[in-house]
């Protein structure tokens, strides 16, 4: 059983939200998923895992929320090379950058040697009825993916 960290950073409750919904998904799928605020983990926590899922809500236009920065400077330290890793997070389609974070945190990963399985969950917001089961289905596919390119 493949053990993943979902680790996000919300401050409405819309990426928490998420962040629930993909891990119940995970769980679904037979994995067990491990749901962290960064604010209660640090980037090297990663390397007790078989895989990450990191997530976070867009600040401002198209940045990280302060919340995630210590975890994001932390991950310079890591070496993911092998961990098989995406993104997942909240935004708003009015600002001319929709869901910045996720793709800086995508980012990120790619550059710290993680293997980047699948394309990024993007919600507006939070999540509408269709879109918890988008985000579960994340959550499964995820685990499978996973379990398909190890």
């Amino acid at each position: 059983m493949a053990k993943v960290l979902v680790a996000y950073a919300s401050l409405t409750g819309n990426t928490e939200e998420i962040a629930e919904l993909i891990a119940e998904g995970i769980r679904q799928a037979g994995g067990e998923a491990v749901l962290k605020s960064v604010t209660d983990c640090n980037a090297d926590e990663i390397n007790n895992y078989d895989a990450v899922l990191l997530g976070a809500y867009t600040w401002g236009d198209g940045e990280l929320p302060d919340e995630f920065l210590d975890f994001y400077e932390e991950m310079d330290e890591l070496n993911l090379a092998g961990y098989k890793a995406a993104a997942f997070g909240s935004g708003d389609t009015g600002y001319s950058i929709y869901c910045g974070a996720v793709d800086l945190i995508e980012e990120k990963l790619k550059e710290r040697g993680a293997e980047v399985v699948q394309e990024s969950l993007k919600i507006e917001y939070g999540p509408n009825a269709a879109e918890k089961d988008s985000c579960r289905n994340f959550g499964r596919q995820f685990l499978e993916t996973c379990a398909a390119v190890s």
